[in-house]
């Protein structure tokens, strides 16, 4: 990982890009696909139940491919809406759809609202919506960065609990993504390297 991040290569990223698929198991992997040509303008003419259903049976089996993690999560979505009812998930979707995509800490706390989601979550689901703006933060971008030398914010990455990872530790991580797309884009002379891409270039390196 400190080779790739610190000698770029266009072929070597490339090919840590494509790897990401490997790792994807062959159930799941129709829905990565899915979720990986997601257009936000889908998600915009859902009504109130097509939203929840879309959480329910898609974002959150693709975030969470544990069946135990999967159940506790959708547990705590599904006594949200006994409790609230659906208009509260149409809320946050208007936000999702309507705020400053420049501002992480805005849309992960728009996200988080979301019951079931914590940080790393709610960034999934903004990364599958704004992969130009936001990459997912789990442990395995944590581990992965943990390799890489003369990082400048090493020192915080190292305080982070990569298995509850805060709010805050989102906004560095994203923040590390964001700078790694552009690096890339102007070092190679493309337009096409994006946050989300490189999360999944850290999620393949990190495990």
């Amino acid at each position: 990982m400190d080779s790739l991040w610190n000698e770029p290569s266009s072929d070597l990223w490339e090919m840590a890009l494509k790897r990401y698929w490997s790792y994807v198991k062959p159930p799941n992997l129709e829905l990565e696909k899915e979720m990986d040509c997601l257009q936000v303008s889908s998600i915009s003419g859902m009504n109130e139940t097509q939203w929840y259903e879309f959480l329910l049976h898609k974002y959150f089996k693709w975030k969470y491919t544990a069946p135990n993690r999967y159940g506790s999560t959708t547990k705590h979505l599904r006594q949200s809406v006994d409790q609230r009812g659906l208009s509260y998930l149409v809320k946050i979707k208007e936000k999702l759809l309507d705020f400053d995509l420049n501002d992480i800490e805005e849309g992960l706390q728009i996200a988080t609202e979301i019951s079931g989601l914590g940080a790393p979550g709610a960034s999934g689901l903004l990364a599958i919506l704004y992969p130009s703006h936001f990459g997912t933060i789990d442990q395995f971008a944590v581990k992965a960065l943990l390799q890489v030398s003369h990082l400048s914010d090493a020192e915080k990455i190292k305080r982070m609990n990569p298995n509850a990872l805060k709010l805050q530790d989102g906004v560095l991580l994203i923040s590390i993504m964001r700078l790694k797309a552009k690096e890339l884009n102007l070092l190679f002379s493309t337009a096409s390297w994006t946050p989300r891409k490189i999360d999944m270039v850290l999620w393949t390196c990190g495990r």
